[in-house]
């Protein structure tokens, strides 16, 4: 039998518990023998790798259990259906737990909290610099990203493109088809409205596919307008998005250090 079986059967049978009431039953029960020097960290570790909206990265899209409540600053686990876990998506929601959460956890929330404030940061910059550079840094991207046929094939248009077009992207060797960039440098209270996208639609004339890029954040009625584009094809890339893709691409940005985190493969020890 596997520990995770040994816990399944408990909390069938009891209902909700702490992962170390969980693992007092086990011993009780004899239904595993533990050769681990702590071995109430295993329990509280194989709960938590299965348990319903934890998803950090070590944790497993198998999912038998889930978080009931609290008991005392512990948190209370209950099976979900032994014979069908639930597989579950892994951009649901992060729960974590300060008490009961695993060293890989804390990780994971650590990084997000490091990420966010990272992402302010380049957005902070980007606000500093002139427009051009933003301008320049939008097509970098977007070559970065894969779009063009090589780091040649985008230019900066800036003021020499009438209709407020700030950047284009070759798709072809060519330049048979492009992709129009606008890039607007705004602080995050000056959002982007419909009419600002229809004016840059206007201005693609027969070229179909567009990118909007800003620092800001765009209006539901732009979303709407741009989702519901029937001869263009309108994509939108606020600031949370932009600097997620600059982390992503490491477009302004230089790698200090990298930690890899790594789980048991159980399947090894079998």
């Amino acid at each position: 039998m596997r520990i995770i079986d040994a816990v399944v059967i408990v909390l069938k049978e009891n209902g909700s518990l702490t992962s170390k009431e969980v693992y007092e039953k086990i011993i009780e029960k004899g239904l595993y023998t533990f050769g681990a020097k702590n071995p109430l960290n295993v329990v509280n570790s194989k709960i938590r790798c299965h348990c319903e909206g934890l998803n950090f990265p070590s944790a497993s899209p198998v999912k038998y259990f889930k978080i009931t409540g609290k008991k005392g600053k512990h948190d209370l686990y209950a099976a979900i259906d032994p014979d069908k876990p639930n597989v579950e998506n892994n951009t649901k929601k992060i729960v974590y737990s300060e008490d009961n959460s695993l060293p890989e956890e804390k990780i994971d929330q650590t990084y997000l909290f490091y990420k966010n404030g990272l992402k302010s940061q380049i957005i902070d910059r980007i606000l500093e610099c002139h427009p051009s550079f933003f301008e320049s840094l939008v097509v970098k991207l977007l070559l970065e990203m894969g779009y063009g046929v090589d780091d040649q094939s985008g230019k900066v248009l800036g003021k020499s493109h009438d209709g407020g077009i700030d950047g284009v992207i070759y798709e072809d060797r060519l330049g048979l088809s492009k992709i129009y960039i606008q890039a607007k440098r705004y602080e995050s209270g000056n959002t982007i409205g419909r009419q600002v996208l229809q004016s840059f639609v206007g201005a693609m004339q027969d070229v179909q596919k567009g990118v909007f890029i800003t620092t800001s954040t765009f209006t539901k009625e732009a979303r709407e307008y741009a989702e519901n584009q029937q001869q263009k094809s309108l994509k939108l890339i606020n600031g949370d998005l932009l600097a997620d893709l600059m982390i992503k691409y490491g477009i302004g940005l230089e790698k200090v250090k990298t930690y890899i985190v790594y789980k048991l493969n159980e399947d090894y020890f079998e």
